[in-house]
């Protein structure tokens, strides 16, 4: 067992503690961030002279080797050590000898992973925010081809009013607007540098903390050295972020399960994303869609655990926090791996626009309308209401729409119908008249999309 902190020590640690309480399995992830923190570190101390420039020199040189290595598959990561940090400093050493035991000066392992998950988790922000930006590419697309694509529009799961496709997405548009915008908030709050904040007060060493950080692109350095080896707000509020772009994923999941149904057979799922049945060979299954929804409870999970664990922990660092790890990092591989495959669905998705518009007619989306008609004709609207409540029971049992129903019929319940209320009910008629920024109407629909390409060529 590889351990820096031995000489305290009488007798070798228990082997199943020593396994309990090793992180290597998972930190070993964050190599890299590692090593450019202590790259980092070591320019920092040779400039403040604690470090000559040909120490500085050797521990760079030794530091860069190993990250090629470890990146080029040469260096493996040995879980015989207890941390990434271990790892990296007993390597170091056994490369380049003495100058190599300097490379922890003014440091703990404290404001070290606290550094590290740091610019993991800033780094991972960013991979996440370009993944949104994609969905976000792709949903607009289909706006952009469906502002004239009639569909029904639901509360309730029910058929209420009219819409288009375009004005569906656009619903979604908005939430994950609101992810991306949620991340940037995120990255801004995280972006301060804990390490010089030693084990939880500081250090004796004259470090230029304001140097360090500007080396690693912080915007300055944390200003109390007890929140900066114990703050995990920011990975909270990551998988806060994480929790909320799943549930909208799941949402959108949902209705891509329910659209896909022989009962809607709104959109056909390219093969790519679906799998058949292996035993009804009728069967095409929209498995990442379903995969992605169940997946949201995973992300769920992670936020509580995190929650749960840091509520009752005192001041400054305790060695629960290495739980913080695994979950952050199964959180942001599943949101990841469902954005990608999400998006790569969405942008291979078929949409049965006939199917839609049909569905639309013939669930009397349009309803409303005809009752406004009967009011714009001197029709109190609770009369309007059960007059066209009549009318849609009779086309029930008729099995028919509104626009199908004689005029005869019409005025046999109200003599107030004429020939205009045909295209007072048509679906592009009780789309188009609606023009209010954020309505399905075209002219509305295509004013929002003029926002979002633009907020899209800045993002």
């Amino acid at each position: 067992m590889a351990q820096l902190w031995g000489g305290r020590f009488t007798k070798e640690t228990d082997q199943l503690v020593y396994n309990f309480n090793a992180s290597i399995s998972f930190d070993k992830r964050f190599y890299a961030q590692d090593i450019r923190g202590s790259i980092a570190h070591v320019m920092m101390l040779a400039r403040q002279g604690i470090l000559t420039d040909i120490e500085k020199e050797k521990i760079i040189d030794g530091l860069e080797g190993i990250l090629s290595d470890v990146t080029n598959g040469k260096l493996q990561i040995s879980d015989r050590y207890e941390d990434i940090h271990s790892f990296v400093e007993a390597t170091l050493i056994d490369r380049i000898g003495d100058p190599g035991k300097k490379l922890h000066t003014g440091r703990s392992r404290n404001d070290q992973v606290a550094l590290d998950m740091k610019l993991y988790t800033r780094d991972e922000v960013h991979i996440m925010d370009n993944l949104i930006e994609e969905l976000l590419q792709a949903i607009l697309s289909i706006m952009e081809e469906n502002t004239e694509t009639y569909m029904p529009g639901f509360t309730h799961l029910q058929k209420a009013q009219p819409i288009t496709l375009a004005h569906h997405m656009g619903a979604y548009f908005e939430m994950f607007k609101r992810d991306h915008e949620r991340l940037q908030d995120i990255y801004k709050r995280m972006n301060t540098c804990p390490l010089g904040s030693g084990a939880l007060a500081g250090t004796t060493y004259p470090l230029d903390r304001e140097y360090t950080a500007s080396l690693l692109g912080f915007d300055g350095p944390t200003l109390n050295s007890m929140d900066g080896v114990s703050d995990r707000d920011y990975l909270l509020e990551l998988l806060s972020a994480l929790s909320i772009i799943m549930m909208h994923l799941s949402r959108f999941s949902e209705e891509v399960i329910i659209w896909n149904s022989n009962e809607y057979k709104f959109v056909e799922i390219d093969d790519a994303y679906s799998t058949g049945s292996s035993i009804m060979p009728q069967k095409k299954n929209p498995d990442i869609a379903e995969l992605v929804r169940g997946k949201t409870g995973r992300v769920y999970g992670a936020l509580n655990a995190l929650l749960t664990t840091m509520k009752g922990i005192p001041l400054a660092y305790n060695k629960d926090m290495q739980e913080d790890k695994e979950w952050a990092f199964d959180a942001i591989d599943t949101a990841k791996g469902c954005l990608t495959l999400f998006t790569g669905m969405l942008r291979t998705m078929q949409f049965n626009k006939e199917r839609m518009k049909d569905s639309a007619r013939h669930g009397f989306t349009n309803a409303t309308d005809a009752a406004d008609y009967l009011v714009n004709h001197g029709v109190p609207f609770r009369d309007a209401h059960g007059i066209v409540g009549q009318l849609v029971l009779l086309c029930i049992e008729k099995k028919i729409a509104l626009d199908e129903l004689p005029l005869e019929e019409y005025q046999k319940i109200s003599p107030v119908f004429e020939e205009d209320i045909y295209d007072a009910i048509s679906l592009e008629t009780c789309v188009n008249k609606r023009i209010t920024l954020g309505a399905p109407g075209k002219m509305a629909m295509e004013e929002v999309i003029a926002v979002y390409q633009k907020y899209m060529d800045e993002y």
